[in-house]
């Protein structure tokens, strides 16, 4: 049993971590909360630097503009090329990862040859790595490779300038998709909770899909949440992205693996052998045995990845640069807004990305510790 004075020695020992922590991470954060209430740097004609500056409480107007104001548009296209940028790169890790981690799992040769290989772009930093492939995607890189190879035409396909746009939709129609999606994720909860008898969190989890499909029926969205524009705003995604995504996955994918291949090793031989005596393939044992264990993992990879690509700049700024709008996100505009002494618009773009990141980590932190 501990004693009282092994309890204070070792609060005394983690008080200065802790009082750090709250200064320099925790009180940074409320300092760019409260600076995105005011008016800091956006008043034409007043000097965002002055000494004599007045800075006035302005509420929520920084966020509304960020939606609502024709001249925020950026941010608009920043937050659809970070859904889409998002989606992408974990779903290209994920899969490049567990490809790479079963073709290593089946005993090749040159096996920890093949897994460093797989782990050195992991080693670069992304500024390098946006570099190097910001080389590649020029006019003589990569465009170039069916013509030194068979000697066929170069491909034309312009990654990092592309004008092109998939799957077009109006940013004023957003509401509707976060709410039927908000829907089909709780019509999910709710199916799971049934079949494991969970009825409260079912009725919950049911409480809350009326609550939502409500505020939406009245137009609590348009009302006070996400006032409508006035005018079409068509977003969509960005051909451009192609290349930065290409170059994110070939970083991250080795690390996927690691983690996948990790899992792989931990599952008993002793179940392999049980499905193989059962009449399992070898494919069987693997889609049925392996790879369903695998879902702590999968998650972790997820959790890990989705942070990485919410709050991506660097890869972004090297390969394509501050004032690329086709593939522009919210990092790069925080940086653009704080160049420009927009501290205020700056601190709210802030803000929605500390939001968005903590969709992502507080779930996972609730689901580890309970």
């Amino acid at each position: 049993m501990r004693s009282p004075k092994d309890r204070n020695i070792a609060i005394f020992m983690i008080l200065p971590s802790v009082i750090l922590l709250g200064i320099f991470v925790y009180g940074f954060i409320f300092q760019t909360i409260n600076t995105s209430f005011t008016d800091w740097g956006e008043a034409a004609g007043s000097a965002a630097l002055a000494e004599d500056l007045e800075r006035n409480y302005v509420g929520l107007d920084n966020y509304f503009n960020l939606m609502t104001d024709p001249m925020e548009f950026e941010f608009r296209t920043a937050m659809v090329n970070t859904f889409f940028f998002t989606l992408l790169f974990v779903g290209g890790c994920v899969v490049m990862g567990v490809i790479l981690a079963l073709l290593l799992d089946m005993n090749v040769r040159f096996e920890g040859l093949f897994r460093t290989i797989f782990l050195l772009p992991m080693s670069l930093s992304l500024v390098v790595t946006g570099t190097v492939w910001r080389w590649l995607f020029q006019p003589e890189g990569i465009n170039r490779l069916p013509d030194l190879l068979f000697g066929l035409e170069p491909f034309e396909f312009r990654w990092m300038n592309s004008r092109e746009r998939l799957l077009p939709f109006d940013w004023n129609d957003v509401p509707m998709y976060l709410t039927y999606l908000g829907l089909f994720i709780l019509a999910i909860l709710v199916f799971n909770f049934v079949i494991s008898r969970r009825w409260g969190a079912a009725g919950w989890a049911a409480g809350l899909g009326g609550v939502l499909l409500f505020a939406y029926g009245v137009g609590l969205w348009e009302q006070t949440i996400w006032p409508p524009l006035g005018f079409p705003e068509i977003k969509g995604y960005e051909v451009a992205l192609t290349g930065i995504i290409i170059a994110a996955v070939w970083q991250m994918a080795g690390y996927v693996m690691a983690m996948f291949l990790a899992g792989i090793r931990g599952v008993p031989e002793e179940l392999r052998e049980a499905g193989r005596v059962d009449g399992c393939s070898e494919v069987g044992v693997y889609t049925r045995i392996v790879l369903p264990q695998l879902k702590p993992v999968a998650l972790s990879a997820v959790i890990v990845l989705g942070h990485i690509s919410l709050k991506i700049f660097d890869l972004v700024f090297a390969m394509a640069g501050r004032e690329n709008f086709q593939t522009i996100v919210p990092g790069i505009q925080v940086y653009n807004a704080f160049s420009t002494n927009r501290f205020a618009s700056a601190s709210a773009i802030a803000v929605v990305m500390l939001v968005l990141v903590s969709l992502v980590i507080i779930p996972y932190l609730w689901t580890q510790l309970r």
